[in-house]
């Protein structure tokens, strides 16, 4: 005698809501996990772009080979005008403080 593969007294075959309601269930608990699982790599996704953002305007970059960080773009004149402006300072002063002497020396030897 063979097995039966439903349930139920035997000579009995099993109506087709019993056998599609269990596949249903099945289908509805992976389409449940499934969605979850893609609103966890959505929410994932959107803090690694936050995180991206909030470090590229810090000049930090992840790339493949690792972390870079940049140096921020300063433009050559500015550069120039604050590393050598005490010079020019110096400089002014320092022809002043000549001016001034060589004014004196000049008016004691008209005398």
């Amino acid at each position: 005698m063979a097995a039966c593969m439903h349930d139920g007294p035997p000579g009995m075959k099993p109506k087709k809501d019993q056998k599609i309601l269990p596949l249903a269930i099945f289908l509805a608990v992976i389409a449940g996990v499934g969605f979850v699982c893609y609103q966890i790599y959505v929410g994932a996704n959107k803090i690694r772009a936050n995180a991206e953002n909030s470090f590229a305007s810090r000049n930090v970059v992840f790339t493949k080979d690792g972390v870079k960080v940049g140096v921020k773009h300063v433009e050559n004149e500015k550069y120039v005008d604050a590393t050598q402006s005490w010079v020019v300072k110096a400089w002014n002063a320092g022809n002043a403080s000549n001016q001034q002497q060589h004014q004196k020396q000049q008016a004691t030897k008209r005398k």
